[in-house]
């Protein structure tokens, strides 16, 4: 937990990511990713210099099995308020819209829900869980997908809602994630998603994989090509040498 903790320090200090009376809404879907989240920022809230407080939301699509008992339970262990929202998302992503695509719609939905109650909660700021190997994923999915280099921000203001995005997990490896959120016997929820674990996230995954048997420090060096941003070089049409 202490390689954790002094990440989400370090996230926090190179992007101003917490600041003092912050209320935070934790996104939490039961996976290992927002639990870790949500533990870590419990025991960084204990010695940060920034007075913060936090709240856990989750948005369930209306899919079962989806037992939140023991997330509930969690909460409660760490004095943290929990919000369960209910939603047919879907029922309508898959029985009425029938969507070949599911993903982004359904994450849109899921979002409008999750700004909506972090505001009826009184929170400023939401906190997702994704972490440097999203990062990586995220910016492979656009190059092969949209045909642009583009991926997530460790912060992101959002005007419509008021509301401030943070990822205090960015420097943080999901292979450190995995190994640690089973040495707490953390109480994960298995995704009722039908195509969970066969998207283009997870195929991207496995080419990821499949580079590091060549290239063993493939990762690292997209994380430093993506923040060296002053050595991009670039078909700028406006640059004539």
């Amino acid at each position: 937990m202490k390689l954790v903790l002094g990440c989400i320090r370090k996230a926090c200090q190179d992007y101003d990511l917490i600041e003092d009376n912050d209320k935070i809404a934790v996104g939490i879907s039961g996976g290992k990713d927002s639990l870790l989240l949500l533990k870590a920022l419990s025991l960084y809230k204990q010695f940060s210099k920034q007075n913060f407080t936090l709240c856990a939301i989750t948005v369930s699509m209306g899919l079962e099995p989806f037992d939140l008992s023991k997330i509930a339970q969690m909460c409660n262990e760490l004095d943290i308020e929990y919000k369960i929202i209910k939603s047919n998302i879907g029922e309508v992503i898959f029985n009425i819209r029938k969507e070949k695509n599911p993903c982004s719609l359904c994450a849109k939905m899921r979002r409008g829900l999750l700004y909506e109650a972090a505001k009826e909660m009184g929170c400023n700021k939401v906190a997702y869980a994704h972490h440097s190997d999203d990062l990586i994923e995220t910016f492979m999915l656009s190059l092969f997908y949209e045909g642009r280099l583009n991926t997530f921000l460790p912060k992101t203001y959002l005007s419509r809602t008021d509301l401030t995005l943070i990822r205090p997990l960015i420097y943080v490896k999901e292979d450190h994630i995995k190994k640690l959120s089973a040495n707490l016997k953390l109480p994960i929820v298995k995704n009722p998603c039908p195509i969970d674990g066969y998207t283009k996230r997870q195929y991207v995954k496995e080419l990821l994989k499949t580079l590091e048997n060549d290239i063993p420090d493939a990762r690292d060096q997209i994380i430093n090509a993506l923040r060296n941003t002053d050595r991009y070089n670039l078909l700028d049409k406006g640059k004539k040498s």
